[in-house]
């Protein structure tokens, strides 16, 4: 199994720190590191920023912090882009766009049960970054198209270079704008969406994976050729173990679930303690086992433990999301101990 289960820790790479060291190191204090993403640092570090180097027709105002699209801009910029379209360097993530990714592969982490990387997915990547009319990119045709094959090869090309330092590297895949779609007011429809989704995936190497926090329609996330998903457990947990059938298809395939349950921000965070979150996420297992028919062996057995979510505005920066780390780790260890996995 490259992805390990068994409770192990892990968590989503978009932290509040304008220090890199610091953060990379709280990265590197989880079972599975990632590279921190760290949008306060520079806008470089925007999750949809890193996925935007050289994607054609890109406007990038530093000083403002905008994204934008020009569709002529697009036009004159595909040709050289097309010409380089087997050049790996083109789709890996520079210097410039993130210098902690660089450094967290500058590191030895062969000791590690393995590792993580991301990327912003496409839908996402679609439904945010606006042409000149105001108007998504997802919406174009022929720009969807390329753009799913444009972000395949990043997501590949940043998988090879993690595997190199660790076999069992895996990406997920953010997707924060996946829960929009189900609503009637999105403009893309769902049937769409599966299809373009279905297709990304058949282009990525395993282990691949979805990260969201939001709440979407879970049989249609469960239904995708996945290894792992990740989610906002605190949130949206009792609503998501109720899709039985659709999580025992997905273990039975060998996926792995992440159950976000630690809250980052501060208001729940103050609410909770080791003892009420072991609780909620016991009965949440047990739950999931029920409505899945699953021994709840074989569930843990394929499950993480991440915080619930990012967050990036905390009246007290960083020390909410350091002590989430902390509670999520000591979670982790003492529900390893009672279900014997250590």
């Amino acid at each position: 199994m490259p992805i390990p289960g068994r409770l192990l820790t892990t968590a989503m790479a978009v932290m509040p720190h304008d220090d890199a060291n610091r953060a990379l190191e709280l990265a590197l204090s989880l079972d599975i590191p990632y590279w921190p993403q760290l949008p306060h640092l520079n806008y470089y570090e925007d999750m949809y920023v890193q996925a935007s180097e050289h994607f054609p027709g890109i406007v990038l105002d530093m000083e403002n912090r905008t994204l934008r699209f020009s569709t002529d801009k697009f036009m004159e910029e595909l040709p050289a882009v097309l010409e380089r379209f087997d050049d790996p360097e083109l789709f890996d993530i520079s210097v410039t766009y993130s210098a902690v990714y660089h450094k967290f592969l500058s590191m030895d982490l062969s000791d590690y049960p393995a590792i993580r990387g991301q990327l912003e997915g496409p839908i996402s990547f679609g439904f945010n970054v606006q042409d000149e009319n105001n108007r998504p990119i997802l919406f174009n045709d022929e720009i969807r198209s390329f753009m799913l094959d444009f972000m395949a090869r990043r997501v590949n090309v940043q998988l090879k270079r993690l595997k190199e330092k660790n076999p069992n590297a895996f990406m997920f895949v953010d997707e924060p704008g996946l829960q929009f779609i189900f609503s009637a007011m999105s403009g893309y429809e769902a049937i769409q969406a599966h299809k373009d989704m279905e297709y990304f995936f058949t282009q990525i190497d395993r282990p691949r994976g979805i990260h969201l926090c939001g709440n979407p329609d879970w049989d249609f996330l469960l239904s995708l050729d996945l290894d792992v998903l990740s989610l906002d457990m605190y949130s949206n947990g009792e609503i998501f173990v109720s899709y039985g059938k659709s999580i025992r298809n997905f273990l039975n395939r060998g996926g792995i679930l992440i159950w976000g349950i630690v809250p980052t921000n501060f208001e729940p965070f103050e609410k909770e303690s080791l003892e009420s979150l072991e609780t909620r996420l016991i009965n949440l297992w047990h739950a999931a086992a029920k409505a899945a028919k699953l021994d709840l062996e074989f569930l843990l057995e394929r499950s993480l433990i991440s915080p619930a979510t990012c967050c990036l505005v905390n009246p007290d920066g960083t020390k909410t999301v350091e002590k989430a780390f902390d509670l999520m780790c000591r979670l982790s260890l003492k529900l390893r101990e009672r279900f014997k996995f250590t």
